[in-house]
């Protein structure tokens, strides 16, 4: 059976499935909450060591300013809540992307990053205004810096995930499959399942049922054996 690592999760379908169910996309935004806290508990239970959540990509800045605050909104209110479940849990949160939000939110992702640091059962890292491109050209920007060679280690070492190992496994809900700029560089070798279900209508049985499904797959890294 393949070890399990890492699992990398692009969240997609809340706004569709509020527009579907209470004709606002904030209400599927607030939905997709309990999916996370699902996906959460079953990593924990699994012992997986890292999960990484896709919550915020450069380009949702695009989205109307109401949506952008209320998803603000509910990730300050969610860390507020649980911040002290983490602790409890042993899990520690990591923010990969740039931390160029309001002052408010800023405070509140490093005090969690400060509280969760010495925790060790799951390192969750949520991906905030983030996109792989732009991570690409700044670590390339930090070798010219450093004056390093431009090579595939030195690129890892520059990376947000520089302390993170590459996911063994994405999934993507949604019903959408691309990859929107999401870890490009380290999905190299990801094994890829994409989801039908809108991310509030993933289960945890359908979480479960792509975790065994991994287990099972023959995976050569390009060799053959």
């Amino acid at each position: 059976m393949n070890p399990l690592n890492h699992v990398a999760i692009i969240m997609d379908g809340n706004g569709r499935w509020g527009i579907k169910h209470h004709n606002s996309r904030n209400k599927g935004h607030k939905a997709g909450l309990k999916t996370v806290e699902t996906v959460i508990k079953i990593s924990i239970e699994k012992k997986i060591p890292f999960l990484t959540l896709f919550a915020f990509s450069t380009e949702n800045w695009k989205r109307p300013k109401t949506e952008v605050n209320a998803l603000f909104n509910l990730l300050e209110n969610f860390l507020k809540k649980k911040i002290e479940v983490f602790k409890k849990n042993k899990i520690k949160l990591i923010i990969i992307g740039e931390k160029k939000f309001p002052k408010k939110l800023n405070k509140l992702l490093k005090d969690s990053e400060k509280k969760t640091k010495n925790n060790s059962k799951l390192q969750i890292n949520l991906a905030l205004n983030y996109g792989s491109k732009k991570e690409i050209v700044n670590a390339i920007k930090l070798l010219n810096k450093k004056k390093l060679n431009i090579n595939e280690k030195n690129i890892s070492n520059n990376l947000y995930t520089k302390n993170i190992p590459d996911p063994d496994l994405l999934i993507r809900t949604g019903d959408t499959n691309r990859l929107s700029n999401f870890l490009l560089w380290q999905i190299s070798y990801s094994e890829i399942f994409f989801s039908k279900k809108l991310w509030p209508d993933f289960k945890a049985e359908d979480f479960i049922k792509i975790l065994n499904k991994y287990k099972f797959i023959k995976r050569n890294f390009g060799k053959i054996l």
